[in-house]
């Protein structure tokens, strides 16, 4: 559980004041304790928020624990324990800067951890290596799906629609270059090569990474076709009663019934959790998750539901400026679900989307988001004191509400809504032509209308 060491009866901001602040104004556990880490590329980062960097393969050949304990995490840890702010981690300090009473992530990233384990943080000099207690890592970027929101780094899918039909062209807003090019520096070894970056995984695993960590968690890509992530299922099997590691996996869950009973068999009588994606309704979801089929994702995720093999079950919305459009029917459904199996069987993040920024929140027009949010905020009235809802769901939903009323620059990079939005066009017309896709077909009319009054320069 995320809030498993908040004091019974505490809320989420009174967690922030009593642990986080006497520390400093800026400090997160996640900078010590959590990573996520693209072994395919050799990239890091502390959690989901900042930005990866790069991790040479000559260093975590000499120190395998430099995958976590790079360079530019120790300097942020500095930052953190002096209450500097770290660039990196920008999106906490747009939403506490909004209202004092603001609680970003950097507590749920820290509610995982004891009080004791943070103060020692706080304490440790900066220099040091820290042992993990929750991890997320990649393999690989092999996945079936290629949604709108992602790109060839995660994605070969991706790579295959750049590669057959060449880079987007015209998007003067990307400035991170997620769809002009195939993005080889993401994916720097083949499965059968040697790659250090997985070596040096497996090496701090087999030393002492397994007794120390208490959630691993795979992501891809789609994690269920790379090969490392079957290898490291099969330590778990084999070495039962080795680790005390709870297991977690991500997954789109596009798939037929076989590949997910194999999944459940290898990992018959461990801790599991699953984490999939989705935040928007029927065919929406399918136009902003290329590749998936309503109706297989619903059947799967009850499918697991049902199986009462799994620890929990989470769905992470990525919300998008298209999500908006059907985001409260796909709450009805999270809670229809959640009512039927259980308050703690499910629970649903909403993770409000930067980059790219043409696709996010902030792109629509003052009107769109205001009638946006009008909708939140009456679905979040009508379901605050539903007892099947998580504080911290409640404190997403409350978020997001106040984030469409009140941002309108998602990012430090620089952004214009104007241009941001000629942009979104010029990316659904050849997403649409691409994909074989129809956005005026799929959307409600006043997405449609609009989209349809956007002009571009001829």
């Amino acid at each position: 559980m995320v809030d498993q060491f908040k004091k019974r009866g505490e809320s989420d901001l009174e967690y922030k004041k009593r642990v986080l602040d006497p520390l400093s104004p800026s400090f997160c556990g996640a900078k010590w304790y959590n990573a996520t880490i693209w072994l395919g590329s050799g990239r890091t980062t502390s959690c989901h928020h900042p930005p990866a960097h790069f991790v040479k393969a000559e260093d975590v050949g000499q120190n395998y624990k430099l995958i976590h304990n790079s360079p530019q995490k120790k300097d942020d840890r500095l930052k953190m324990q002096s209450g500097q702010r770290p660039k990196g981690c920008e999106y906490c300090w747009k939403i506490e800067d909004m209202y004092t009473d603001k609680v970003s992530d950097r507590a749920y990233k820290s509610m995982c951890y004891s009080e004791e384990e943070l103060k020692i943080a706080k304490e440790t000099p900066y220099t040091e290596d820290v042992d993990l207690r929750t991890l997320e890592i990649a393999f690989d970027r092999t996945c079936q799906f290629a949604c709108s929101y992602c790109n060839p780094a995660f994605s070969t899918t991706w790579v295959k629609d750049i590669r057959n039909n060449g880079p987007y062209t015209g998007l003067t807003t990307d400035g991170r270059d997620h769809f002009t090019h195939d993005h080889p520096h993401d994916q720097l070894y083949d499965f059968k090569e040697t790659n250090p970056y997985v070596e040096a995984f497996f090496k701090w695993w087999e030393a002492d990474l397994h007794k120390t960590l208490r959630e691993l968690r795979i992501t891809g890509g789609e994690p269920l076709m790379s090969g490392h992530t079957w290898k490291l299922l099969d330590w778990f099997r084999e070495n039962r009663g080795k680790s005390n590691t709870e297991f977690a996996i991500n997954s789109n869950l596009g798939f037929e019934r076989e590949m997910l009973d194999k999944l459940l068999d290898s990992l018959d009588g461990i801790k599991f959790t699953l984490y999939s994606s989705n935040e928007a309704f029927g065919k929406q979801a399918e136009y902003i998750r290329d590749g998936l089929e309503w109706e297989q994702w619903t059947s799967n995720m009850l499918y697991l539901l049902e199986s009462k093999k799994l620890e929990r079950l989470n769905v992470m919305c990525t919300i998008n400026a298209l999500c908006l459009d059907s985001l409260t029917d796909f709450l009805d459904l999270m809670v229809a679900w959640k009512t039927i199996y259980g308050r703690h069987q499910l629970s649903f993040s909403l993770n409000i989307m930067r980059f790219p920024s043409f696709q996010g929140p902030c792109v629509l027009p003052d009107d769109l988001k205001a009638m946006y949010k009008n909708r939140l905020q009456n679905w979040y009235d009508k379901h605050k004191d539903n007892k099947f809802l998580d504080e911290f769901e409640l404190n997403h939903l409350d978020r997001l509400i106040d984030y469409l009323e009140h941002v309108t620059v998602p990012h430090g990079e620089g952004f214009n809504r104007e241009t941001a939005e000629k942009d979104f066009k010029r990316f659904y017309q050849q997403y649409d032509q691409r994909r074989g896709k129809d956005f005026s077909a799929t959307f409600s009319p006043v997405m449609k209308e609009w989209y349809d009054s956007i002009t571009l320069d001829v």
